[in-house]
């Protein structure tokens, strides 16, 4: 059994510990917390299972000393990326084989900037650890899931990557209101849709797909749309919406190979269905991944995942961590190194099925 840690509570964390304690090969034996509050409780408590034995601590020293095999960090990097960064340095350092899906620069690590790589380089040469980033978007839902659903088509002129979700079940508030603008006025410049952004966070997927694909891309391109609220709405999980305030974002991340966009991840994202009503909506429920090769044949493939009480933006984070923690074992057997999605095998729950542990 390999020993593992889980560094986080939050939406993922939540998901990562429910996952290490159902995978046959993994042990679950430290769950690390930021929230005083939640020192002390057991970790099935916090992951809505039953009891699973391990209690929450807040002591990274002691536990790291521990040297854990490896560690679900899940903590965000969104708002925090320096001190996540520094996180996942300190236990690649430990010698763990370390998965996260919180630093998107590193999502395609041949081409993240020198002063991100380097410092998780040396800590792998000096302690024998091992990193893996990855996610759902960024993550399976655009790179392994479409360079699989390609190999089905005869000819491919353009793969389109979709995420279409409903933002208000995404119960990260700060992230949805001001990272993304939501309810915010529409002259209000969104950190995450700030020209360039969008390229930082997905490009390396664009990126990951023509390496899979045998291609070049020449450069990527951005656009943009966003939409007001026609009427105030109100939302379960959120509150309140204001009438005129950001509804709607839609963008694209273009990867262009010989002067065409041949790779395109899109992201259509709203408060509430009221808004943008002709843009794509998902088949069914508040959200889905969806993967379109246009091409002989035309291929559609959407990817709905719910979780905790049908939520979609659970089930999406659920996923993203079942690719992270399905990795670990592998991982373990590898040589250290710093890995990405290409690199790493998506395989079947091999052992898991009609087994539930909790």
């Amino acid at each position: 059994m390999i020993a593992t840690v889980v560094w986080g509570t939050g939406n993922v964390g939540r998901a990562a510990i429910r996952a290490v304690d159902a995978h046959p090969a993994l042990e679950l034996t430290a769950v690390l917390v930021h929230d005083p509050a939640k020192v002390g409780k057991d970790a099935g408590a916090l992951a809505g299972v039953g009891d699973l034995g391990v209690a929450a601590t807040d002591d990274i020293d002691a536990v790291l000393a521990a040297s854990p095999r490896a560690i679900v960090y899940a903590a965000s990097g969104d708002v925090r990326f320096d001190d996540a960064l520094a996180d996942i340095v300190r236990a690649v350092g430990t010698g763990a084989v370390v998965v996260t899906p919180a630093l998107y620069p590193l999502y395609d690590h041949r081409n993240a900037p020198p002063e991100l790589r380097d410092p998780v380089l040396a800590a792998i040469k000096e302690g024998g650890g091992s990193l893996f980033v990855s996610g759902v978007d960024p993550g399976w839902g655009n790179d392994v899931l479409p360079l699989l659903i390609s190999g089905l088509g005869t000819d491919v002129d353009v793969i389109r990557c979709q995420e279409i979700f409903d933002y208000s079940t995404y119960e990260q508030p700060d992230s949805v209101r001001y990272l993304v603008g939501m309810g915010q006025p529409m002259d209000y410049d969104p950190p995450m849709l700030m020209t360039g952004v969008p390229s930082m966070v997905w490009g390396g997927q664009v990126r990951l797909i023509a390496r899979g694909l045998g291609v070049e891309v020449d450069e990527l391109r951005e656009t943009l749309q966003r939409r007001p609220l026609e009427e105030t709405v109100a939302t379960r999980t959120m509150g309140e919406f204001e009438k005129g305030t950001q509804g709607a974002v839609r963008f694209e991340v273009q990867g262009i190979v010989g002067g065409e966009p041949r790779i395109v991840i899109e992201h259509v994202t709203r408060i509430h269905p009221s808004c943008a009503p002709d843009w794509p909506t998902p088949p069914c429920g508040d959200g889905a991944h969806r993967v379109i090769i246009e091409g002989r044949p035309r291929i559609e493939v959407s990817v709905e995942a719910s979780d905790e009480g049908e939520n979609r933006s659970a089930g999406g984070n659920a996923t993203a961590v079942g690719r992270l923690v399905g990795a670990i074992d592998w991982l373990a057997e590898a040589e250290p190194g710093l890995y990405d999605a290409l690199d790493v095998p998506l395989r079947p729950a091999a052992g898991k099925l009609g087994r539930r542990r909790s």
